[in-house]
């Protein structure tokens, strides 16, 4: 998947449950009609995506991403902060975003999302609620991708 997809993908799905997001990311997939994604959210489709289901702030943010020349090789050969720092210059992308990213896309081992508020809390009641979860995550470097999802995949688990 070319590096802009994923990324509005993740934009997309920012703040929403995973059925949420798939059913509106499947409408803009239904919508582009086979188009090149980045090619198609480049032009201003502002009315379109709010009609598949997303706010005009996610509209504004796939929109200014699709307009940037980004390359997911030179992106991929940067450090996580550094990979951030480019990302987080796109208006609408932010840190938990460019997290993701780095886990999910770049395939980075060592990323804490503090951000994610799942794994954050997961972390919190598995361990300390007192201690911050960067401290206890530190512990687990250089796998706190790892971590992350282990902690999303326990939050995710049916009850015993």
């Amino acid at each position: 998947m070319p590096v802009v997809d994923f990324l509005c993908r993740a934009v997309a799905g920012q703040q929403l449950s995973v059925k949420a997001a798939s059913t509106i990311w499947g409408r803009i997939l239904e919508d582009a009609d086979g188009k090149a994604l980045c090619d198609y959210l480049a032009r201003d489709r502002t009315d379109s995506l709010r009609r598949c289901g997303l706010s005009a702030a996610k509209c504004r943010a796939m929109h200014a991403i699709a307009s940037h020349e980004l390359d997911a090789s030179e992106l991929k050969s940067l450090p996580h902060p550094e990979r951030v720092a480019r990302l987080t210059a796109i208006w609408g992308v932010g840190q938990w975003t460019a997290d993701m990213m780095g886990i999910f896309y770049f395939g980075d081992r060592d990323i804490w999302p503090d951000g994610d508020v799942t794994a954050r809390k997961t972390l919190a009641a598995l361990t300390s609620r007192r201690r911050k979860t960067v401290r206890t995550a530190e512990r687990f470097a250089p796998y706190r991708s790892y971590l992350a999802m282990h902690m999303w995949h326990h939050a995710d688990a049916a009850p015993t």
